[in-house]
């Protein structure tokens, strides 16, 4: 590694700057919810299946809509899309909180809103991803993906340290409502943006394009591979959603101890993507990406095996450092490869692979757990994360040999 330089440099574009602040705030929000769905889910059913069933409700949105909500990234005013998108999670979270405080929740009303939601992130994920170079210059992009992802690793520290003990002390609607008002600086911000040029490359709406952006998928090794580690990995390694059953029933944290559970990873991704960004030239970063990954299935398997709250959370610590490194290495590498009249299309495509991992690993998680205890789940998880690494390191040499991003300038 060298050529230091600083990880704070796109702060000093006002743009990125106010886009930076609104999404960690709302991010925050989605944080407190999901770990306040996912406990009430637990308290509601006992079940670690009904666990799973959240997962699904999140894929099947991004299942069924990914590719059309990429096209329109592509195709209409980026801010605008994004806005519209915020108001229906504003508009379904006000009416899990009123159901909640009410007490006319149940599951399946849960489950829906939750496909609701999950439904708004599916069309405003590949306009956030697809905007960002527009905020910062090309030479500062990789600082910039890396505080965007800390950005997202501080969310994941304070949303669910916060939520457990609101839940614990004041009670889940709380969370909700707290969630509702953080979502409201997303709209702000984009109120607050300078005008984003929109992309005038004659796309069209229909199928041809959506098929454009799947065939640039497919010719490029280095996008569709990473996305392949992503979403394997994710799958085998998914063990967040069991969180609410080690922090009760095997760790006996209560809701305290779940919100640092949830945090522990993100500790360890962001003392690493501060040390990892400090350097503008790292060099053979398709072997730390691989290393990364394998290491991340390491320690998820010590993960489930451990009955001891502290070396659990040095656990999670670990693997959210290693998840940092190689995603900070792989969003760098699809956006810079990835012409901006695509950017929207490329992103959706991804995101069917790093959300279909982690939301049907869920699923994968909670029959597992079912079926042989939740410990062994995650064990497994963990094995099959690392012999996916092995495979894609040997079937894919273009990726074990990727060496710096300057190869895709």
């Amino acid at each position: 590694m060298n050529k230091r330089s600083s990880l704070f440099i796109p702060f000093s574009y006002r743009d990125f700057r106010l886009a930076w602040i609104g999404f960690f705030i709302s991010q925050i929000g989605t944080e407190m919810i999901l770990i306040a769905i996912n406990w009430q889910i637990y308290v509601i059913t006992k079940s670690p299946l009904s666990l799973g069933i959240i997962g699904m409700a999140r894929f099947l949105p991004v299942l069924m809509f990914a590719l059309f909500a990429g096209l329109f990234a592509d195709l209409v005013n980026r801010k605008k899309l994004i806005f519209v998108s915020q108001l229906v999670l504003i508009i379904s979270t006000s009416y899990l909180a009123f159901l909640t405080f009410t007490h006319h929740i149940n599951p399946l009303l849960i489950y829906l809103l939750v496909a609701i939601n999950s439904t708004a992130y599916t069309f405003t994920s590949p306009a956030r991803q697809a905007l960002l170079p527009h905020l910062v210059p090309r030479k500062h992009f990789m600082q910039a993906v890396s505080l965007n992802s800390l950005m997202w690793q501080l969310s994941v520290i304070i949303g669910p340290m916060i939520g457990g003990f609101i839940i614990g002390y004041l009670g889940i609607p709380l969370v909700y409502t707290i969630g509702v008002f953080a979502f409201m600086s997303v709209n702000i911000t984009m109120l607050l943006l300078k005008p984003i040029p929109v992309n005038t490359n004659n796309t069209t709406f229909g199928l041809k394009s959506v098929r454009e952006g799947l065939g640039f998928v497919k010719r490029s090794p280095l996008i569709w591979s990473t996305m392949l580690l992503d979403f394997f990995a994710t799958f085998f390694a998914s063990s967040m959603t069991l969180m609410p059953i080690f922090a009760k029933d095997i760790l006996n944290v209560g809701p305290q101890g779940l919100g640092i559970l949830y945090a522990a990873p993100s500790v360890g991704a962001v003392v690493a993507g501060c040390v990892f960004s400090l350097f503008h030239n790292v060099q053979r970063q398709g072997k730390i990406l691989l290393v990364s990954v394998f290491i991340y299935g390491v320690v998820t398997i010590f993960f489930g095996f451990s009955r001891l709250f502290p070396f659990s959370l040095v656990c999670l610590t670990i693997a959210g450092a290693c998840d940092m490194i190689s995603s900070v290495i792989r969003n760098t590498m699809r956006q810079l490869i990835t012409p901006d009249h695509l950017r929207g299309r490329m992103t959706s495509v991804n995101m069917i692979f790093y959300l279909g991992g982690p939301q049907l690993g869920e699923v994968e998680a909670g029959v597992a757990a079912t079926l042989f205890g939740t410990p062994m789940s995650v064990v497994l998880g963990g094995i099959g994360t690392m012999v996916i690494t092995t495979i894609m390191a040997y079937v894919v040499p273009t990726l074990r040999r990727y060496d710096n991003h300057k190869e895709i300038a």
